[in-house]
């Protein structure tokens, strides 16, 4: 920079791993400041954002999702005590609600996410998903690992009479964004189904006609339609499917989860499953994570993973290389690669 120094980026979490020429580069470009382990923690963090111990930062960088963020939620407690010089928050992970995107909005802050990182990732688990509780793999799955020979010829011979091919069955996506279409392209391209969406944003004419997909302006309407419905939208502070909206799906239909776990009361979800409403559940995330429901966990018509849907290799070296780049592009370019807050700011930073 021409006349003034080097923007000063706060760097939380973990060093850079796994692309060192860009980090090279990004170092280059900016001051970093990486605080340590114990200033990450919530009361440190905080008194260390009161005292200016880090000076008047202009950007915060979490290249990794499972560290730096040890302080917690960023909400209207922490963001006020942020310096007004913060003009972009980059951090890696597809969702945000750990972080109050508006209250950063209001400070003139750009967040950005790594969703397009993890696009891949999470649609390959969410396919998995829905072949699992289509094919009820679960039950052959714990049958198998059992050693138990009887518990093996059973699902050998009676797990197939619950099993159907997703050929020709209809999938609703609940939130069509770049990863619903992701999921919808291979299911449509891949298996043969019939995609149907509902989104408060209707894509364009031309999306829709490369997937023959079906758009449901009304929520209840598709969820009473399709033969599994896929939850794939971000968490914005309250449930979409409870005990109400379940009772809208059709009888005898599939549930997928792969967004937030906090989008869904699993109390509902295990009533409509042992009332045989629902037919089968494929869940990468929960309602109290790291806590698994019990009655889920006991089913053998529910598969469950650990939030692992964009946990892949790729997905780690994509999120880390694309919290550089939007700092890059924000505060070098005047233009950030992927925000998810820039709508709310109503300005050009």
């Amino acid at each position: 920079m021409v006349g003034k120094e080097k923007f000063l980026v706060l760097h939380l979490g973990d060093p850079v791993q796994h692309n060192p020429e860009i980090y090279n580069r990004f170092s280059s470009e900016f001051l970093v400041i990486r605080p340590s382990d114990a200033e990450r923690q919530r009361p440190q963090f905080m008194q260390a954002l009161k005292e200016k111990r880090w000076g008047n930062f202009d950007a915060i960088f979490r290249p990794f999702w499972n560290t730096g963020g040890e302080m917690g939620r960023w909400d209207s407690e922490l963001v006020p005590l942020l310096p007004p010089s913060v003009k972009v928050f980059a951090s890696a992970g597809a969702g945000y609600d750990w972080a109050d995107v508006d209250i950063l909005a209001s400070r003139g802050i750009v967040y950005c996410n790594g969703a397009a990182a993890s696009s891949e990732a999470v649609a390959d688990m969410a396919i998995f998903h829905i072949l699992s509780v289509f094919r009820n793999l679960t039950w052959s799955h714990l049958a198998a690992r059992s050693c138990d020979p009887e518990q093996w010829i059973e699902a050998h011979k009676y797990a197939t009479l619950t099993a159907r091919n997703p050929r020709g069955h209809s999938l609703g996506i609940v939130g069509l964004g770049s990863i619903g279409y992701l999921i919808a392209s291979k299911a449509y391209h891949g298996f043969g189904m019939k995609i149907h969406y509902h989104d408060v944003v209707r894509k364009a004419a031309e999306q829709e006609a490369a997937l023959e997909a079906t758009f449901f302006d009304s929520f209840d309407a598709l969820l009473g339609e399709v033969d599994c419905v896929l939850i794939a939208i971000p968490y914005f502070g309250k449930k979409i499917i409870d005990a109400e909206k379940l009772r809208k799906f059709k009888k005898g239909s599939r549930f997928v989860n792969i967004a937030r776990g906090a989008l869904v009361d699993e109390e509902a979800l295990v009533e409509a499953l042992n009332a045989g409403h629902v037919l089968a559940a494929g869940l990468d995330v929960h309602e109290h994570e790291p806590h698994v429901h019990p009655e889920l966990a006991k089913m053998r018509n529910v598969t469950l993973t650990c939030h692992n849907a964009g946990g892949a290799l790729d997905t780690i070296i994509g999120f880390e290389r694309l919290a550089m780049e939007n700092i890059e592009g924000l505060l070098l370019r005047g233009k950030a690669l992927t925000p998810v807050n820039m709508h709310l700011i109503g300005k050009t930073i």
